[in-house]
């Protein structure tokens, strides 16, 4: 009773701005400390392969969709993203056996790990080519996402939409076509250029796991990207699970390897494929 009394004598302006400040000071607890800023993530990455071979010979050569899954792991300005290997899954492109054609390609960061530094603005994308090791310096080139209240759960997360458009890409592709025994074997560039069109990104990012870090070169967002459709269906990134936990050896920026820029790095390749005559498809990777 003497409590009540006490509460009941106390000028409610003041006791209500007290009791408002705490209740702003709590909350602001709470969720400072509900936001993940490190982490590992793994994505499933799904691309269509017959939305860019539209060649009825060439489909029949390999399934329409190649899967494979990945590593993202970060803190709240560095990540390192990597391909998980798959060693005892079969090769999808190695056509019908014997003499069969056989196709090798490559698809964004396959060839290695792309480490970024988003406080340094840098990317370096550590590859190997002909048995040497380079490291593929670049800028962290600005993304202009265009953000969305549309939300949507995934894997427990609350993601927002953004969205953002990029020049359609170009593509080639070398294909070595091997016959029976005593049969002449043919070399086959096909170079298709996309219509001259953009390319719609749907990224949808974790409004509670505080970093810009996202799948391949996406991201510079108020959160880390779970999942990323390019092109309707083109190529899906999807999350497949989230760990609140990284190993910071991980995160150590990479230097072993020949420093190089992308342009030095492409011609280097297509020099070694031209010489060997071997089969190949490059992709522009977009930062």
């Amino acid at each position: 009773m003497l409590t009540a009394q006490c509460i009941d004598l106390m000028p409610k302006p003041i006791y209500m701005r007290k009791v408002l400040l705490s209740f702003t000071c709590l909350s602001g607890f709470l969720l400072a400390n509900a936001q993940q800023k490190e982490g590992t993530i793994v994505f499933e990455r799904k691309i269509n392969m017959y939305k860019t071979i539209t060649d009825e010979q060439m489909r029949a050569m390999m399934p329409e969709f190649r899967t494979s899954k990945h590593m993202l792991l970060f803190s709240d300005s560095i990540s390192v993203y990597k391909a998980i290997p798959e060693d005892e899954a079969p090769d999808p492109f190695a056509g019908g056996g014997g003499g069969g054609p056989r196709m090798i390609m490559r698809f964004g960061n396959d060839g290695g790990d792309l480490y970024k530094n988003f406080s340094q603005s840098k990317s370096i994308l550590s590859s190997e080519l002909g048995g040497k090791n380079f490291l593929i310096v670049d800028s962290i080139k600005p993304q202009p996402w265009k953000l969305s209240m549309e939300t949507k759960q995934i894997l427990g997360q609350t993601c927002h939409k953004a969205i953002r458009k990029i020049p359609a890409a170009v593509m080639g592709m070398r294909v070595m076509t091997m016959g029976g025994p005593g049969a002449a074997t043919t070399d086959t560039t096909i170079k298709k250029a996309a219509p001259p069109k953009e390319w719609e990104i749907v990224a949808w990012f974790a409004d509670n796991i505080v970093s810009p870090v996202g799948p391949e070169s996406y991201g510079q967002l108020p959160g880390v990207i779970l999942e990323l459709d390019i092109d309707n269906g083109r190529t899906v990134y999807t999350a497949k699970e989230i760990k609140a936990t990284v190993d910071a050896k991980e995160l150590k920026e990479p230097k072993k390897g020949k420093v190089v820029t992308q342009e030095e790095y492409r011609k280097l390749m297509q020099q070694m494929m031209q010489n060997q005559g071997g089969p190949s498809m490059f992709r522009r990777s977009d930062n």
